[in-house]
C-alpha cells in the first residue's frame, strides 16, 4: 500500500491502476459532514464555465445508492446489499468519469461490500468532529442528542430515507461513525483522499487546492489549476452564499419536521461549536466513547 501524508490530509492507496472499467469517484462521508458543501465546489469547478454555482449543478453529482440508481423495486436490506455493486455496474460503466455522493460504509453488510476495487477510481472522504457532527443531526433528523449520540455509536446503524412502498432502493449501511470513517481511512482498494471538515474553514484554499490536485490526478488531467475559476468556485459556495440561496430559491435536499415544518439545510455551518452548544453529560460521553479517535483525528 502506497501512503502519502500532506498536512492533515492523507492519501492511501494502491500503485496507480488502469483506468479500463473504473469509473467512480466518491465523495464519501458520514451524514452531515459536509459532503454537500465539498460536492457543491467541485460542481461548480468542474462542470460549470467560470466557476459560479447554482444549485443544478448539483445535479452532476447525484447520491448512491438511490431510486434513481436502480434496475428494479428493492424489496429489502438483503435485496438492496445485494444490488450495490450490480448497479454500480449497469449506471456507471463506460468512459464518463461519474462524481458520486454516498453516505455509505466500505465495511461489508450481510456478508456484501459496498462497491470493488475496479469500479472505484478513488474517492475523497470527509470527515467531521462527532461533537459538532451530533449538532447537525439533531437538527436535520429531529433527533434529541441521546437519540443521536445512539446513533453515532451504534455498530448496526443503517439510514433509510424518503422510503415509499417499503421500497429499499436508498438504504444505505452506515455503522458507527467510528468504524465509518476508518473504513474509508483504511481500505487500500483505491486511493482516497481523507480531510477534515474543519479544514474547509482553518485551511480553505490549500483544502480546496489538495482537492482539485487530487482529483485531476484520478482523472489523468496534466492541466494546471484555473486560478480564476478555481477562486470563483470557493467563494461562490461559502457558507453564507448557500445559505441566502436556500433561503431565496429553497433546496430540495432540505427535510421537514415531525410537525412538518421545513428545516433549513444550510443550518449552523461553521457557527456550529460543541464548546457553546453541546450539553455537558452528552460532551462527557462523546469524549470518554470516541477518545481514542479524537486523539488519532487530532481533535482536542
Amino acid at each position: 500500500m502506497v501512503e502519502r501524508l500532506v498536512a492533515n490530509e492523507k492519501v492511501v492507496g494502491s500503485s496507480p491502476i488502469a483506468r479500463s472499467n473504473v469509473m467512480i469517484i466518491w465523495i464519501a462521508s458520514y451524514p452531515k459532514s459536509g459532503n454537500t458543501y465539498l460536492r457543491s465546489f467541485i460542481s461548480s469547478y468542474y462542470f460549470s464555465k467560470k466557476g459560479k454555482f447554482n444549485f443544478d449543478l448539483l445535479l452532476n453529482i447525484l447520491q448512491f445508492p438511490s431510486l434513481k440508481f436502480t434496475k428494479k423495486k428493492i424489496n429489502s436490506e438483503l435485496e438492496a446489499c445485494q444490488s450495490w455493486i450490480y448497479n454500480q455496474k449497469h449506471f456507471f460503466s463506460g468512459d464518463k468519469i461519474h462524481f458520486i455522493k454516498t453516505h455509505s460504509s466500505l465495511n461489508k453488510y450481510k456478508g456484501y461490500d459496498f462497491t470493488a476495487k475496479n469500479l472505484s477510481l478513488g474517492a475523497i472522504y470527509i470527515v467531521r468532529d462527532p461533537r459538532n457532527l451530533i449538532t447537525s443531526m439533531t437538527h436535520h433528523y429531529s433527533l434529541n442528542y441521546e437519540q443521536a449520540y445512539s446513533k453515532l455509536i451504534n455498530e448496526k446503524q443503517t439510514l433509510l430515507e424518503k422510503s415509499t412502498d417499503g421500497d429499499h432502493s436508498n438504504f444505505t449501511y452506515l455503522g458507527s461513525w467510528s468504524d465509518h470513517y476508518k473504513s474509508w481511512k483504511n481500505s487500500n482498494e483505491f486511493k482516497t483522499l481523507f480531510i477534515k471538515y474543519e479544514d474547509f474553514e482553518n485551511n480553505k484554499l490549500d483544502t480546496f487546492k489538495k482537492i482539485v490536485i487530487f482529483i485531476n490526478s484520478l482523472k489523468q488531467n496534466e492541466s494546471s489549476i484555473d486560478e480564476k475559476k478555481f477562486i470563483n468556485s470557493i467563494n461562490s459556495t461559502n457558507f453564507s452564499n448557500l445559505r441566502n440561496k436556500e433561503e431565496n430559491e429553497g433546496f430540495e435536499e432540505s427535510v421537514y419536521s415531525k410537525t412538518g415544518e421545513k428545516k433549513r439545510f444550510f443550518n449552523l455551518g461553521f457557527n456550529n461549536r460543541w464548546q457553546k452548544i453541546l450539553p455537558k453529560n452528552i460532551l462527557l460521553k462523546l469524549n470518554n466513547t470516541f477518545q481514542d479517535d479524537l486523539n488519532e483525528l487530532g481533535y482536542s
